[in-house]
């Protein structure tokens, strides 16, 4: 579903570049909440790495990780899983009528690798919130949901138009702010 995060330059540049702008304290300012698809996939792989999980356990310990602060919809979370299937860094068997993820050796190669990175992650989650609203954070989101709305089941021309004017009436609602 999120095919632009299957291109392979994306994710070495990926690892290079977080390691470089975190150590720095840069991002600091902007509280723990700025997820994106990128950071939140290491903290989804460092649960599975602790236990085998469901989906929906691995969205109810993001919200308990976060002291609350943060429950990622299913939207973000079931796309990043299959990402990870596909990279071959979990496995999933059936259980029932959900997935059961298992984190492989490979996964666990690329956790060892960026330690240091999960960490610091982590640590930012566990922070209070500033109680600001993370404008960054309900954009991934939206994008999330428009991407998996467009392209997933039961995506039509039809769906596309309807996404289209949702987008667009809140366009205009936000350049309509004072």
């Amino acid at each position: 579903m999120f095919r632009f995060l299957h291109c392979q330059h994306r994710h070495h540049a990926m690892h290079g570049d977080h390691h470089h702008h975190h150590r720095g304290g840069g991002g600091r300012g902007r509280g723990p909440k700025m997820f994106d698809a990128g950071a939140m996939r290491y903290v989804v792989l460092h649960l599975i790495a602790e236990k085998p999980r469901h989906g929906y356990e691995i969205i109810k310990a993001l919200e308990q990780l976060s002291g609350g602060g943060y429950t990622p919809s299913p939207g973000a979370i079931y796309p990043l899983l299959s990402m990870m299937l596909d990279m071959g860094h979990v496995s999933a068997t059936a259980d029932g009528n959900k997935k059961l993820h298992t984190i492989t050796p490979e996964g666990e190669a690329f956790l060892a690798e960026n330690r240091q990175f999960v960490d610091v992650i982590l640590a930012r989650l566990a922070e209070p919130s500033e109680g600001r609203v993370d404008l960054r954070l309900a954009m991934h989101e939206l994008k999330a949901a428009v991407i998996d709305k467009a392209h997933g089941p039961g995506a039509s021309d039809q769906r596309a138009a309807q996404i289209r004017a949702i987008l667009q009436r809140a366009v205009d609602d936000v350049r309509q702010l004072d």
